[in-house]
Formats: C-alpha cells, sequence, structure tokens
C-alpha cells in the first residue's frame, strides 16, 4: 500500500514538474524508461517465459488408478460357485525418452532470452524516440518564435504606414505586401506552435503522462561524431538486435527439430499394482507394470518435416535480416556524414549573423535606405535558415540513434547549455 502511494506522489510531482517547469531531453528519456506504459507489456513477456520455462522443467505428475466391482464364479461342471467383490489399485510414473526434458528446457530458455532482447529492443526504441522528439518540440518552438518575431516587425510596419497619407500607387502595393507577410509570418508561426503542441501530446504519453500537460523542452546544440562505415558494419553484425533476435530464433529452431525427433520414441510408464478378489476364493495379485506404447503407425514424421522446414525458414530470415541491418547501417551512416557536414558549415555565429541581418534590413527600410524587396527576402532567409539547421540537426539526430540502436554505437553528444 506505501509502494503505491509513493509512485501516485511521484507521478503528481513529476507532472507539477513538467507543467511548471523546463525539462531536458534526457530527463525526459529517464521518464520514459521508467513510466512508460508499454513496459510492463515486454516485463510481462519475460515473466510468461520463464514460467514457460519452469513448466518445461517439471516432471510428470504419477497416475494413481484403481477399480471396484463384484465378482461372479461359477464351475462349469456343476461344482461350487461363488461370489464376492473384486478391486485393483495401480500407480505408474511415466519416464520421459533420454534428453526430452533437456531439450524442452533449452526450448523454453531460448524464450527468455528472446523476451529480454524484445525488452531491449523496445527500451533503446523508445529512448530514441523520446529524445527525436524532445528536440523536435523545441526545435518548433524556437521557429514559432522567429517567425512570431519577423511576424510582429510586419504587423508594426503594417500599422505605421497605414497612419500615412496615401502617395500614388507604390506605397499601396508595399503596404499590401506588407500585410501579405505579417499575414504568412503569422501563419507559420501558428502552425510551428501546432507542431509543438501535437509533438508534446505524445511525448507525454510516451512518459506515461497525461496527453495535454504543458512541457517545455531546453534542448542544447547536438555534436554529432565522424562516421566510419567498417566498424559500424562490424558492430551492427554483432550488436544489431534484430540480428541477434534471429539468431536466437534460429537456434531455437534446432532445438525444436530435435525434440521433434526425439519425440519418435514414447515415454515409459512404470509402477506397481495390487488386486484382490473374494468369490470362490480369496485371490491376491501384485507385481509391477509396464506400459509402452509401440510407434508403429505414428513415427513424428509430420512435426519433424514441418520443424525442418521452420528451421530453413529461420535460416533465410536471418540471412535476410543480416542484409537488411546492412543496408539501413550504410544508409544511415551516409545520412549522418552529410548532415554533420552541413551542420559544420552553419555554426550558431552563422545563424546570428541572419538574425542580425534582419534587424538591420528592419531598420535601414524604415530609413528608406533598403528596398522593399530585399526587405521581405532579409526576413524570409532569416525564418529559411533557422528551419534548415533544425531540419539538419533532427535528420543527423534521427539517424545516429538509428545507428545507435543497430550498432550500440553513440555517435552524438549534446552541449550543456549555458
Amino acid at each position: 500500500m506505501k509502494q503505491k502511494l509513493w509512485k501516485i506522489l511521484g507521478g503528481l510531482v513529476c507532472t507539477t514538474a513538467l507543467a511548471n517547469a523546463e525539462t531536458t531531453p534526457d530527463a525526459l528519456v529517464a521518464q520514459a524508461l521508467q513510466q512508460n506504459p508499454e513496459l510492463n507489456f515486454y516485463v510481462a513477456n519475460i515473466g510468461a517465459a520463464k514460467g514457460g520455462l519452469r513448466t518445461a522443467g517439471t516432471t510428470r505428475n504419477p497416475e494413481l488408478s484403481t477399480q471396484a466391482g463384484y465378482k461372479n464364479s461359477r464351475d462349469n461342471s456343476g461344482g461350487p460357485s461363488g461370489d464376492g467383490a473384486a478391486w485393483s489399485v495401480s500407480f505408474s510414473q511415466t519416464f520421459e525418452y533420454p534428453g526430452r526434458i533437456a531439450l524442452r528446457r533449452a526450448i523454453a530458455n531460448h524464450d527468455v532470452d528472446l523476451a529480454e532482447l524484445h525488452l531491449a529492443e523496445f527500451r533503446r526504441t523508445l529512448a530514441a524516440r523520446v529524445r527525436t522528439l524532445a528536440y523536435s518540440v523545441a526545435s518548433a518552438e524556437q521557429k514559432s518564435a522567429v517567425a512570431r518575431e519577423i511576424g510582429s516587425r510586419f504587423k508594426v510596419l503594417s500599422d505605421v504606414i497605414a497612419q500615412r497619407p496615401a502617395a500614388g500607387v507604390t506605397p499601396q502595393l508595399e503596404a499590401r505586401i506588407i500585410d501579405a507577410n505579417a499575414l504568412a509570418f503569422q501563419r507559420q508561426e501558428r502552425d510551428a506552435a501546432l507542431e509543438a503542441t501535437t509533438i508534446v501530446a505524445e511525448l507525454n504519453q510516451l512518459c506515461g503522462q497525461p496527453a495535454n500537460v504543458p512541457l517545455r523542452v531546453r534542448a542544447g546544440a547536438v555534436r554529432f561524431s565522424r562516421v566510419s562505415l567498417p566498424d559500424l558494419l562490424k558492430a551492427a553484425r554483432v550488436k544489431a538486435y534484430d540480428i541477434r533476435i534471429r539468431q536466437v530464433e534460429l537456434s531455437q529452431q534446432g532445438f525444436k527439430v530435435a525434440l521433434a525427433k526425439n519425440e519418435r520414441y514414447p515415454g515409459i510408464a512404470v509402477g506397481p499394482f495390487y488386486s484382490q478378489e473374494n468369490a470362490a476364493g480369496r485371490e491376491q495379485r501384485a507385481g509391477l507394470e509396464i506400459a509402452l506404447p509401440v510407434p508403429l503407425w505414428d513415427r513424428n514424421a509430420g512435426n519433424i518435416a514441418t520443424n525442418t522446414a521452420r528451421e530453413q525458414q529461420a535460416q533465410a530470415a536471418l540471412a535476410a535480416t543480416q542484409r537488411e541491418v546492412e543496408r539501413r547501417v550504410t544508409q544511415n551512416a551516409a545520412t549522418l556524414e552529410v548532415k554533420r557536414a552541413q551542420i559544420d558549415k552553419w555554426q550558431t555565429a552563422e545563424t546570428a549573423k541572419f538574425r542580425e541581418a534582419a534587424e538591420v534590413a528592419d531598420r535601414n527600410y524604415r530609413l528608406g535606405a533598403v528596398p522593399l524587396a530585399i526587405y521581405v527576402e532579409t526576413q524570409k532567409q532569416y525564418l529559411d535558415v533557422i528551419s534548415a539547421v533544425n531540419d539538419m540537426q533532427r535528420d543527423a539526430l534521427r539517424a545516429a540513434q538509428e545507428l545507435e540502436i543497430l550498432t550500440d554505437v553513440k555517435l552524438y553528444k549534446q552541449e550543456e547549455q549555458p
């Protein structure tokens, strides 16, 4: 009861903290790995697999059988006859063919391994998804703020021009262009804010929170390491979850083939029996009973053929998965290397230059030193640069995290916020 209470209080504290303070991508990842409700499904899978392992190693229960009835004995030559009770009892234990229980335990052990691999893969994928969404929220909020900044400039400029007396066609057309750009940037601001709200809803649910909890993400710049494709391919062949899962499935299927061949031979039931009859006289019998099915018609050929075919399928699936993993590693490595090179060219200082240029263009247009076309283009390019840099960061981070899932190699590092 106390543990449940502490969990409830902890959830309330986390919700309050998210609603009233900024959080970081790493903090959201840690929260998701603790509170994501889907984790329970994979944890329960491990529990079910361990239960199957326990069942696989359990010896069959012995069988106790009894018979009771009435016996009438009559001599065919006309001699005396008798009747009385007749009953019997037997106790038997079935012994599996040697090696069968060990094979079942081996198959069940592989079920446990598969459940643990699926849990580990889900945790790694969940962390990557939460981190990507966290940076996407920060990017959308930044884009919304920049669009709001530019839109406010056009709105102020539009209000100033509206107060001036009309002096020809050119000023009127410029006023309409400014009004149109003000509306366009306001729309981009709303679209970016809507994108952030949509992402926050998914992010909250991945973290085990209600979808409508307010959330602000403080994300620093991400630095990416250089890519060595041969090293990544080598690591993927050993570390990729998809390959490891297919390898365990192939090994498990080999044990299933061996079990099917083992099951051609029957188990043996052995145990004592005792019977007593009271009719013309008292007759007692005691001994040892052995029951052994004779495998004349059923040699388990169907199950052997089925499991052998499935083993061949597992081999083909492993080969296909290896090729698929190599393709994904190659594609994501190329994407990361290209995006990393682009990001290195667009440092924070470069982005600041475009912001400064937008401010300079705004001041000089008011003074009449800059034409409207240059002013509008400068503002648009400022927003385009912010969007392009954020898109490059997002694509590079997605590729780096995909490579981390495939190779267990971390190729990114978040810089500390000032």
